[in-house]
């Protein structure tokens, strides 16, 4: 199998950003894998991606179309609609649908709104809707109303589709896509490889983003950055059931998961986020292929983050210190015909309307920086720093040192931080409020084994 390359990171110097940016910018079998659990949603996962899955082959699901309200970090709150998993109270965005490549996939959109509403699913073949294929639909004068088969107040209709391929996928409504989409009928849907690919050394198949041995990833470093838009102008006119020219449409508020910052970095389901369920915040252990694999800091593969893109102009993501290894967009592996790796290092992602990226990344100390092999530069003396809030006290990944009188620290066991934004400076704003759109934090963990929580 072929090593991913992966990006060289000065860790003594990562520190020290970390520092002067908090301070600056913080206002089964080998062949086949086991089933999915069942009908659930994982409540556990406080990082990371938290699917809602059913057993395979034959995973069913069941959505309903339901309006509530978002927080937003300037203090005001959005008035939304989303798909809601069961019966189950109003969330943003709609859930993590995870299934396995081969799957027979079933889902029934139930609608609670006033308006028609539907599920259209990008990069599916052959969708049935009610047993038959899915179809645009049309008014008596023939002009376009959706793009799929409707399901009309108080009913439903039920969607299927072969999930034929992995990757990564949006879901979100068909029916006037352009108000609908923006008023929160959106959601991703993962497809796992279902066997293990030639070449792969991980018995278990979801722990490849595609059917290439190369594109392995750590389990549990498996993150999600979906990034969508708010018009409260829009939101305002359908709440009060008006209409709005969209012609007028101009987003105040950017969202990563259907949350800002500071937000954004809280744990999945946090209490006082009770609709909108999914943190961004990106939690990892130091690449390392220097030790024997019986070591716990052997970590060999890198982590793997899911970039999505339901806004209307492009989005330039970039997470601080870390290229990324492209190696997937809109559900296909980044490969020629013969299946030759074409993948890419990309600085800053450039998501544009509708996509889908896959990027593999990964944090390593090649310098082997420590109080016993110290950064070759002098450290600024302690009255010359302003100290953010997630500073440890210390340069050296995994030490802590005293903090000075009346400063205190959310820095847990000498972790480093690296900031990941829009680099569109204005999309990290709500309503001109700075430094609260789609922000999140990269947090490396010391080797295993290590005494974080």
């Amino acid at each position: 199998m072929s090593r991913i390359p992966l990006p060289r990171t000065r860790p003594g110097l990562a520190a020290l950003t970390a520092l002067v940016l908090v301070a600056v910018l913080l206002p089964q079998s080998a062949a086949v894998r086991p089933a999915l659990q069942a009908a659930s949603t994982d409540t556990t996962t406080k990082v990371g991606i938290a699917c809602t899955s059913d057993a395979s082959p034959n995973p069913t699901f069941t959505l309903t179309t339901k309006s509530g309200y978002i927080n937003l970090p300037d203090g005001t709150t959005a008035f939304m609609w989303g798909y809601s998993p069961g019966n189950g109270a109003f969330q943003h965005p709609g859930p993590v649908l995870c299934v396995n490549e081969g799957d027979t996939v079933t889902i029934t959109l139930k609608n609670t709104l006033a308006p028609d509403v539907s599920i259209a699913f990008p990069g599916q073949e052959n969708v049935m809707a009610n047993g038959t294929p899915a179809q645009p639909q049309f008014d008596t004068g023939g002009a376009l109303t959706s793009l799929t088969n409707v399901a009309k107040k108080n009913g439903s209709v039920t969607y299927s589709f072969v999930a034929s391929r992995p990757g990564t996928f949006l879901y979100e409504s068909g029916t006037n896509p352009q108000i609908q989409v923006r008023m929160g009928l959106f959601g991703a849907l993962i497809v796992r490889p279902n066997a293990v690919p030639v070449g792969g050394t991980d018995a278990d198949p979801s722990h490849y983003a595609y059917d290439r041995a190369d594109s392995q990833f750590t389990p549990g470093e498996e993150f999600l950055v979906l990034l969508s838009e708010i018009d409260p102008y829009l939101n305002a006119a359908v709440k009060r059931g008006r209409t709005f020219n969209m012609n007028n449409y101009h987003p105040r508020y950017w969202l990563i998961n259907g949350r800002g910052f500071p937000d954004s970095i809280a744990d999945n389901f946090a209490s006082w986020l009770p609709s909108q369920p999914y943190g961004a915040l990106a939690q990892i252990h130091p690449f390392n292929t220097t030790v024997a694999s019986t070591d716990p800091a052997y970590h060999p593969y890198p982590g793997l983050t899911r970039y999505l893109s339901v806004g209307t102009e492009d989005y330039p993501f970039h997470p601080h210190g870390n290229n990324g290894k492209i190696i997937g967009r809109d559900g296909w592996p980044l490969e020629t015909s013969a299946g030759d790796d074409v993948s890419f290092d990309k600085f800053s992602v450039n998501i544009g309307p509708g996509q889908t990226w896959d990027s593999l990344f990964g944090w390593y100390d090649p310098e082997h920086y420590s109080e016993t092999n110290p950064i070759p530069i002098s450290e600024p003396n302690i009255q010359d720093l302003s100290i953010g809030m997630f500073y440890s006290g210390s340069p050296y990944l995994g030490s802590t040192e005293p903090m000075p009188p009346g400063i205190s620290t959310l820095n847990e066991c000498g972790e480093f931080y690296i900031i990941a934004h829009n680099h569109a400076l204005y999309q990290i704003t709500s309503w001109g409020v700075n430094m609260t759109g789609p922000i999140t934090y990269t947090r490396i963990d010391p080797p295993l084994p290590n005494s974080c929580p």
